[in-house]
């Protein structure tokens, strides 16, 4: 059985996906995502596609006659034609909760610095200027304790973080699509978790009910002062709004892990403002959380071959 890869992986992920590929039997390959022609040669006659962002379309799809199963190393599968698979007979399939302790970790951090501004001041200190810096900066740092932080969705990640947040001192809402019994903090609805929130994390899947769903209004009902963190969907929010919020400090600030669209256009004004701290894509990212992901993919490859159900298969 083979296996592409389609990421533009590190010596370390390639390492781990040779060596669990070895022991499942599995020959793999790992292509850029840029690189068009190497996919085009490795997918011709692969069995499994390893898809990480890229979009896998019907056109992809049709370069790969042997292709029977589309693994997603991650949650979300809105950048995989689901129908054009179907219509193919290759499954799909993710895997939820694998990449949530870091994704947790990245929310927190993301929080952590866009409150106390990390920002404004590391580039500061390596320029020599880090004693005097502008004193209205410091007006604008602040602290977990007694903020009210707002969760929209509240799966693997909020459930991370809500026990972390509440020791640092932090009130947690939220809202979901179905009871939480253990829940850490109180569920409410959207125009509550707005209204009250001075964080407001977004941990919601992309769907045709979710998109835009931080519109324009919505940043407008938020808290003077609050402060948003995404590490879900970038679709999930009107970004020129945003960025317009943020420059006229309608918004204290905003921490970011993913954008409407990737690679972010340099030109996006978001990328300009000093209140925004920005990551590309990678809380999902740590060697662990590869480790753990491609057990499962491999696992999958396993259970394609041996007849049996796929684990979290979508398609």
């Amino acid at each position: 059985m083979k296996a592409v890869l389609q990421y533009r992986a590190s010596a370390g992920f390639i390492a781990e996906l040779a060596r669990q590929g070895a022991a499942a039997g599995v020959q793999v390959a790992a292509v850029d995502e840029t690189d068009e022609a190497d996919f085009a040669r490795q997918i011709a006659d692969a069995d499994a596609l390893l898809h990480v962002l890229k979009p896998v379309t019907a056109a992809m799809m049709d370069q790969a006659p042997k292709l029977r199963l589309i693994q997603k190393l991650g949650v979300g599968v809105n950048t995989i034609d689901l129908e054009a698979a179907r219509a193919r007979g290759v499954a799909v399939a993710n895997m939820p909760g694998a990449n949530s302790q870091a994704v947790a970790e990245m929310t927190l951090a993301l929080m952590l610095a866009t409150l106390r501004r990390l920002t404004y001041f590391d580039p500061l200190v390596r320029a020599g200027e880090g004693w005097r810096p502008d004193l209205a900066v410091l007006d604008t740092v602040g602290e977990m304790a007694g903020r009210t932080v707002g969760f929209l969705g509240y799966g693997g990640v909020p459930s991370r973080l809500a026990p972390a947040l509440k020791a640092l001192g932090a009130e947690i809402i939220y809202t979901a699509r179905s009871p939480k019994p253990h829940a850490v903090g109180t569920a409410c609805g959207l125009d509550e978790l707005l209204s009250r929130a001075d964080i407001l994390s977004l941990h919601a899947p992309l769907t045709d009910e979710t998109r835009g769903i931080i519109s324009r209004e919505a940043l407008q009902r938020l808290k003077r002062d609050a402060i948003l963190i995404n590490t879900a969907r970038g679709e999930l929010v009107d970004q020129a709004a945003l960025a317009k919020a943020l420059a006229s400090g309608r918004l204290r600030g905003a921490g970011l892990d993913v954008f409407a669209g990737e690679p972010v256009d340099p030109s996006d004004p978001l990328l300009r403002l000093p209140n925004v701290v920005l990551a590309p894509h990678v809380a999902w990212l740590t060697p662990e959380t590869l480790a753990r992901s491609l057990e499962i993919a491999f696992d999958n490859c396993r259970r394609l071959v041996a007849g049996e159900p796929l684990r979290n298969q979508v398609v």
